[in-house]
């Protein structure tokens, strides 16, 4: 089956969809869909980082319209993922395409793992945490009123040198697969700079917006951005993304997690058969 604008507007809205509910992100979803209807890997990877750029963008803005978002800390960490993000592309360039349909298997089936995450922050403002001198330095402490506990959450990042070198690994595997890496960017910022979850997680996301900028350079200059597929895969994945942020509250736990599994194990051997298939060929 070949991909017309309207059956990728409709897929964009499934994937878009989907990825909102499940957490996995569009582009996680995107580009194993776009390879399965026979779109080239590297190109389905650039369509998935100018995917990233809208969306994040998107819901960053309403982050750092409610101040959740730690800007100063996202600017000294998006250092690093840009220049991971442009290292993963330049990497991606060069490979064999081979090696990226596994690799894309590999990061899908490390959704699975669910780090046991135990963050010490503080609900009061006249309790302090020491912090490293850099982190000191950087002046880096954030703040934000969390409605669901009705109180202010003061907390103040630490291990921010080692933050960003797990930032730029993120960067690298973003860059390579053409995703947003949220997933990762927010273990690092709860595991290691030990921030608070609704903060891990809106800052990581206002950096995925820029991580795939710094990606995207490489794949406009190379010449693998397919531009016809920018428009209805970004049309489509918005408004999926809206109506599954809609309905997410209405549905159990337990079915989200059996959808999260069942999708994520369908892309995993969709990847690893294209892999397979691929080495056939040659």
């Amino acid at each position: 089956m070949t991909l017309n604008i309207v059956l990728l507007i409709l897929l964009s809205l499934l994937i878009g969809f989907l990825g909102s509910l499940t957490g996995l992100g569009g582009a996680s979803i995107l580009v194993p869909i776009l390879v399965f209807f026979g779109i080239p890997i590297k190109e389905a990877i650039a369509a998935g980082m100018i995917a990233i750029i809208g969306s994040s963008s998107g819901s960053g803005l309403s982050y750092v319209r409610n101040q959740i978002a730690n800007i100063r800390i996202a600017m000294f960490l998006e250092i690093f993922t840009v220049i991971g993000g442009i290292a993963g592309a330049s990497i991606t360039l060069i490979i064999n395409p081979v090696y990226l349909y596994f690799l894309f298997a590999v990061f899908l089936a490390t959704s699975f793992y669910k780090p046991g995450i135990k963050v010490n922050y503080n609900y009061n403002a006249d309790v302090h945490v020491k912090q490293d001198s850099f982190s000191r330095w950087l002046k880096c402490q954030g703040a934000y009123y969390d409605k669901s506990l009705n109180c202010n959450i003061d907390y103040q990042p630490q291990n921010t040198l080692l933050g960003g070198f797990g930032m730029f690994i993120a960067g690298i595997a973003a860059g390579m697969l053409g995703i947003g890496a949220g997933a990762f960017k927010t273990v690092i910022n709860e595991k290691i700079l030990k921030m608070p979850t609704k903060a891990s997680s809106a800052t990581s996301n206002f950096i995925i917006g820029m991580t795939a900028l710094g990606g995207a350079s490489v794949y406009i200059f190379s010449g693998l951005l397919n531009v016809s597929l920018l428009a209805p895969i970004a049309i489509g994945a918005t408004i999926g993304a809206i109506v599954g942020g809609r309905i997410l509250n209405r549905i159990k736990d337990k079915y989200l997690k059996i959808l999260f599994l069942i999708i994520v194990s369908i892309l995993i051997v969709q990847m690893i058969y294209k892999g397979i298939v691929y080495i056939w060929s040659l």
